[in-house]
């Protein structure tokens, strides 16, 4: 649901629902599930099964209709409808009574939302979201009815629930042929949405035809692609970086010393996919979506302007936001503009690993938007009260920066928005830039120490093996490129967190992944997501430092996915395991969603270990795969911005730069080769006394001294002996 104001229905509704809300009531099933989301529900008089064989047989048993509701404990109209409906003993005695209750998270069941947010659109004629409720026959769980939030009484055109659910029940007593008929042919549609694979994988007409929906999309005001509600889209903000840096020419003859990766090269390249993803971001950065007193992007913003956002901060969008403020100061260094990128990185690394990790090490899920009953209280400032907390040069230089000098932008108060440039109002105050920054550092410091004192946003504490990839990956490559040490420790506190807590086995080799911990319990069989993050995570890490056990690592989830995932029949890979539980479908996603595609992150990750080890068997599921979204990725490039990038690399294969040595001279080495912005590269730095290593690196020999092995894709030229000959690769 797009976000409007609600006051009037939600003044009681907090981001953490508790048993005194549904006082009278005795604990349901969910009190026992480690969902935060479900656990919200657990006292609400609705009799709530989770997703599970015994309520499935049940509704059979019963004959009685489900009813699905799927949601996540940061969603901001979920609370509403459970305010008006789920708590209300009225509405849950005829969902009692007509009805198998099952509520689902979506972050622990992505692969029930899936399923069910495509069968959403295709009976509603329209997208989905949260709330997701379907209506499902007992007998084979296949939807008949689908919508997202209805009010308690009707409103913006919608039924009031409980008549609504009254009148789907009697329609499943009175309408079951017709109920049938339109199952199969629902059926029929979500088989034919599988693309027929093409003989031929695509050339790079698709990397230009992206480039140029994008550009056709691009809001050249205020940044970003299309109008309101935005989103961040980091996938595509990715691939227009690296589409830049393709553009490129690298010729050291023409100026030895320029770095080519630098927005400041002597050849400038594609400057319009440059321009598109920079500005994209650095509106992002300033806007209301960033949290300017302490870091963390926020879900979307509901304007164009990037300044009012969904409150909630998720996991998922704050890893790979992160990832692209290091590329981003990679790439605009030495201007004085750089600066922007790596604040707003260091500062997101700095929230994720003061709120976001727990004591055990892994990340958690979400902050909820909403505090004390109302989206964005916990965010919002009153003028008063930031005139009264600062010095009078801190307010006259923030309150033209973040708007304080003009009419409230959110509900009557003020959400901090960056309005115009520090620079800009450093010289309409008369200060020195640097002195700027002392006062904005010193204001911000003050706010956030106010803002602490309030009520915070309730937190979902649940651990995701996927969202917590992306943050690894985003860690790492802050640890690489901001030379930070405690990234690189909390990356590697995650990782440990991962592989004793929900890798299972203690032999590689028969290991598999879980997907959801909380509470000390990991369950949940892992996505095609899990496994393809991580293996994506751990190149990131080995690049940052190298460390034999997360080589194997990577090579057991490639196996993994190979045995369990891949589609050896059409190619591509299935959302879900071999050995998962059998739903009505089992879909291969190819596009990016709010998450980059399983299919793309797998055959970007396998092609890369696939030519590391000479691999022949990743590289054949890497061609598979792009044969199977051929068609797709021809129709819609920009909707399939992460196979594009695996498509890129099939194209050019990466260059892969192994450093043997000893430690001493490694970091120096790997240092060099890992200048600039390279987004083809892999660079491996590994200790002269490794052992036994995998495939085509057994044949890497440091010999006498420190020695450089220059690959692209499966050829290799002759070892690089000295520094100077690493430096005009």
């Amino acid at each position: 649901m797009t976000k409007t104001t609600v006051k009037e229905q939600d003044a009681t509704v907090r981001a953490n629902h508790d048993s005194s809300q549904s006082a009278g009531h005795r604990a349901n099933r969910l009190a026992d599930t480690t969902s935060p989301y479900l656990q919200q529900h657990a006292s609400n008089p609705v009799d709530w099964w989770p997703w599970c064989e015994e309520a499935l047989a049940l509704a059979r048993e019963q004959d009685k209709p489900i009813l699905l509701s799927v949601g996540y404990s940061a969603c901001h109209w979920c609370h509403v409808m459970a305010h008006e409906s789920f708590e209300d003993a009225a509405t849950a005695e005829v969902m009692n009574r007509l009805f198998v209750n099952i509520k689902v998270d979506r972050e622990e069941r992505p692969d029930i939302d899936k399923i069910y947010q495509t069968a959403h659109q295709l009976l509603a004629q329209r997208p989905g979201g949260w709330p997701l409720t379907v209506f499902l026959t007992p007998d084979d769980q296949k939807p008949f009815f689908a919508g997202t939030y209805f009010p308690n009484q009707p409103r913006h055109g919608l039924p009031a629930f409980a008549q609504l659910i009254a009148s789907v029940e009697l329609a499943y007593r009175e309408q079951r042929d017709s109920i049938r008929r339109q199952n199969t042919a629902l059926m029929d549609a979500l088989e034919q949405l599988e693309p027929i694979p093409d003989d031929r994988i695509p050339d790079a007409a698709p990397l230009e035809g992206a480039r140029r929906q994008l550009a056709g999309s691009f809001d050249a005001t205020n940044g970003g692609f299309g109008r309101a509600p935005k989103f961040p889209h980091p996938t595509n903000l990715e691939f227009l970086f690296r589409h830049w840096a393709a553009t490129l020419v690298d010729d050291p003859e023409d100026n030895p010393a320029a770095d080519q990766s630098s927005v400041y090269a002597p050849n400038p390249g594609d400057v319009k996919a440059l321009h598109m993803a920079r500005f994209t971001l650095e509106r992002m950065i300033r806007g209301g979506i960033n949290d300017q007193l302490r870091g963390g992007f926020c879900r979307y913003s509901v304007d164009d302007y990037w300044m009012i956002p969904h409150f909630e901060k998720m996991l998922y969008d704050n890893g790979p936001l992160l990832c692209l403020c290091c590329d981003a100061w990679q790439i605009s260094q030495p201007a004085d503009d750089a600066r922007l990128f790596r604040d707003a990185a260091e500062a997101t690394a700095d929230w994720v690993m003061a709120e976001m990790q727990s004591p055990e090490g892994g990340y958690y899920s979400t902050l909820d938007a909403d505090s004390e009953g109302e989206e964005g209280r916990f965010y919002v400032w009153d003028r008063a009260e930031v005139a009264a907390l600062l010095e009078p040069a801190e307010y006259d230089l923030i309150a033209p920066l973040y708007g304080l000098d003009q009419t409230p932008n959110f509900e009557g108060k003020w959400h901090l928005h960056g309005y115009r440039r520090l620079e800009e109002s450093a010289a309409e105050q008369q200060l020195p830039l640097e002195q700027a920054y002392t006062l904005l550092a010193s204001a911000k410091a003050k706010l956030l120490l106010a803002r602490e004192q309030r009520v915070r946003p309730a937190r979902d504490d649940k651990i995701l093996t996927s969202w917590n990839a992306l943050m690894i990956k985003a860690m790492a490559r802050s640890a690489r490129v901001l030379g930070r040490d405690d990234c690189l420790a909390s990356a590697e506190q995650a990782l440990e967190f991962i592989r004793t807590r929900l890798w299972q086995s203690d032999k590689l080799a028969d290991g598999r992944l879980l997907a959801t911990y909380k509470d000390h319990k990991a369950h949940l069989n892992a996505y095609l997501d899990d496994y393809a993050l991580l293996l994506d995570a751990l190149l990131e890490l080995l690049q940052t430092r190298w460390k034999r056990a997360d080589l194997d690592l990577a090579i057991a989830l490639a196996e993994r996915l190979l045995a369990q995932f891949s589609d050896v029949e059409q190619g591509g890979f299935f959302f879900t395991s071999a050995d998962h539980e059998t739903l009505i479908q089992r879909p291969k996603p190819l596009g990016d969603e709010a998450m980059p595609s399983g299919n793309g992150v797998a055959a970007r990750a396998l092609q890369r270990l696939g030519h590391l080890l000479g691999e022949s068997r990743y590289l054949d599921a890497v061609h598979a795969t792009l044969r199977f979204a051929a068609v797709p990725i021809r129709r819609i490039p920009d909707a399939h911005a992460s196979l594009l990038m695996a498509l890129d690399e099939y194209l050019n294969p990466p260059e892969i730069i192994i450093i043997r040595g000893n430690d001493e001279s490694l970091r120096t080495w790997q240092t060099t080769a890992q200048q600039g912005y390279r987004p083809r590269r892999l660079v491996l730095a590994i200790p002269a006394d490794e052992p036994d290593l995998p495939g085509t690196l057994s044949a890497m020999h440091a010999g006498d001294g420190v020695c450089a092995y220059h690959c692209r894709g499966l050829h290799c030229e002759a070892p690089l002996r000295s520094l100077d000959e690493l430096a005009k690769i």
